[in-house]
């Protein structure tokens, strides 16, 4: 199973989540992730910086442990899909559209569907528009 991996399971492997069963599917999604790429959107990047300012800010962690984290993640397979933003923009906005999405989550959706990749989310709403839009996700029943 190829994934296309969310912002919000990657922080989960920083900042643990409240609920077992989330915290158990990070877990699952990282093992999945280190023996096999998983491509993200080019806004990934940025979504995980402000995860990382955001739990800094709170309190949670520190910079070494953002920087120890960061080190981790920079040794897993996780590729940039590189495809001309120009073909996916016009398709991002109208599944965003469709879906109720915003523009960045529309982007997962795109690459979801584009590619034919599973998606890793504890987004609702997103998951919800994959499921919809004919994509699957990661934890559902196969």
């Amino acid at each position: 199973m190829r994934l296309v991996l969310d912002a919000s399971v990657t922080m989960a492997w920083l900042v643990e989540r409240v609920n077992a069963k989330e915290a158990k599917l990070a877990d699952e999604v990282l093992y999945k992730v280190q023996g096999e790429e998983a491509v993200v959107p080019a806004l990934w990047f940025s979504e995980v910086s402000n995860g990382i300012l955001v739990a800094e800010r709170k309190g949670g962690i520190d910079p070494s442990q953002s920087a120890r984290f960061l080190g981790m993640v920079d040794t897993l397979p996780i590729a940039e899909d590189r495809t001309q933003s120009s073909v996916v923009q016009a398709t991002a906005l109208r599944l965003a559209r469709v879906y109720g999405l915003t523009g960045y989550d529309a982007n997962y959706l795109e690459l979801v569907l584009r590619t034919g990749r599973t998606l890793a989310t504890f987004d609702q709403q997103l998951a919800d528009a994959a499921r919809k839009a004919g994509g699957r996700v990661f934890g559902d029943p196969e």
